[in-house]
């Protein structure tokens, strides 16, 4: 698998950036695309010291239609690809203030699904052996709650877009991979107190995503007791679900 091309949305988050460590010691080819350049140029530096033979980045607004169209045009056809940006929306902020609602949802489900298609028919039309694209939706999206309710339904809506695309794509040689991530221990999730045996490193939650890529699997919960988990909440009955505080 040396030299296969590997692209990298969000590429400066926690779990992308281990993603992109293991791929490097691959000897993948990368494009890593986010928004923060300086911090880019050093991702970069070290997937190549790691064992990556060419690393390309590609800064700019991550959910704008443009940008979306322009990187993946520009793009070497990739085998691989990993979209793993977020939003941790600020429910109570999200109840009164629309404009940052809608700027959630883009953030969170819209330009997801976006950079989802259009790559899927990028790898569909440009390699014969098709592709793999790993799509970091969550935990949230199994059910809708009081505490994230903007959140959750942005990845709800991203899941059963990856749901769609993965069988409408079956045929065309490329896979898609919904990965639900639980709590991780991440930058992104530095002002929630953490405690107990539910946070993940973002190491192993790459190490899930990378295998789970490996082996072609559909929806993959990281760590894997979240799937337990999330049966149990998904069959209480709303009558009773509505009143928890969760």
């Amino acid at each position: 698998m040396n030299e296969t091309n590997v692209v990298v949305v969000g590429a400066t988050s926690a779990v992308a950036q281990a993603a992109i460590r293991l791929w490097a010691q691959r000897g993948h080819t990368l494009t890593l695309v986010a928004r923060n350049a300086a911090e880019l140029e050093r991702i970069a530096a070290d997937a190549r010291v790691r064992g990556s033979p060419q690393v390309t980045t590609l800064t700019g607004d991550l959910t704008e239609r443009k940008f979306i169209a322009e990187s993946i045009r520009s793009t070497n056809a990739p085998r691989i690809a990993l979209i793993a940006y977020g939003s941790l929306t600020d429910s109570a902020r999200a109840d009164t203030d629309v404009d940052y609602l809608a700027d959630e949802l883009q953030a969170n489900f819209v330009s997801a699904a976006l950079w989802a298609q259009l790559l899927a028919d990028r790898m569909a039309a440009n390699n014969a052996a098709g592709g793999s694209i790993a799509v970091i939706s969550s935990v949230a999206g199994d059910r809708g709650r009081g505490s994230n309710h903007a959140y959750g339904a942005a990845k709800a809506g991203l899941t059963a877009f990856c749901s769609g695309l993965r069988a409408r794509m079956a045929t065309r040689r490329v896979h898609v991979v919904t990965v639900k991530p639980g709590f991780i221990d991440s930058p992104m999730t530095a002002h929630i107190a953490k405690k107990g045996a539910l946070w993940a490193t973002p190491d192993a939650v790459a190490a899930g995503i990378v295998s789970a890529i490996d082996k072609k699997r559909d929806v993959v919960y990281l760590p894997g007791f979240w799937r337990l988990i999330m049966l149990i909440i998904t069959h209480i009955p709303e009558r009773i679900f509505k009143r928890l505080k969760i």
